[in-house]
C-alpha cells in the first residue's frame, strides 16, 4: 500500500515521503496513529501543492538574501568608541553593536548571529563577514574610530 508519511517514520523515510508499505503496517500502526494517510488522489494534489509552495518560499528567501548581500557588499559602517591610551578601546565592539549600526547607517536589517567578526578591542577597520543565507555572503567592513 502507497502511503505519504506525515511525520518521520524510523525505518521508512521522512515526513512527506510517497512510501511502499505493507498492508497490515499500513492500516494497524500507521494510519491509526495519524503517521500516515494513503495516497489517493486528492491527498497526492495536497502534497504536491505543499512542495510547489515551499519551493517558491524558498526562492523568495534566496532572493531577498542575494538582494541584502548586493547592497551590504563593500561597504563600509563606522563605529565610534571610547578608549584609552595606545589605541585600545574600553571594552570591545561586538557583532551586536556591528548589526544595531548597520541598521542605523545603511537601514539593512542584518542579525547578529549572522554577522562573523571578532571581537573588536582597538580603533582599526576589520573586515567582517555577513552569512545572510546558506551560501550567499557579503563582506564589508568595520571601521572604529575614537569617540
Amino acid at each position: 500500500m502507497k502511503v505519504i508519511l506525515q511525520a518521520d517514520v524510523k525505518g521508512q523515510g521522512k515526513k512527506g515521503q510517497l512510501v511502499n508499505v505493507s498492508d497490515g503496517y499500513a492500516r494497524n500502526f500507521l494510519l491509526p496513529k495519524n503517521l500516515a494517510v494513503e495516497a489517493n488522489n486528492a491527498n497526492l494534489n495536497v502534497m504536491k501543492t505543499k512542495d510547489a509552495a515551499q519551493k517558491h518560499k524558498i526562492e523568495l528567501e534566496i532572493a531577498a538574501a542575494k538582494e541584502l548581500a548586493s547592497k551590504l557588499e563593500g561597504k563600509t559602517v563606522k563605529i565610534s568608541a571610547k578608549g584609552g591610551s595606545q589605541g585600545k578601546l574600553y571594552g570591545a565592539v561586538t557583532t551586536k553593536e556591528i548589526s544595531e549600526v548597520i541598521k542605523k547607517q545603511l537601514s539593512l536589517e542584518v542579525d547578529k548571529k549572522k554577522i562573523v567578526c571578532e571581537d573588536i578591542k582597538a580603533f582599526s577597520t576589520v573586515e567582517a563577514v555577513a552569512k545572510i543565507y546558506p551560501e550567499i555572503t557579503a563582506k564589508f567592513f568595520v571601521t572604529v574610530v575614537e569617540e
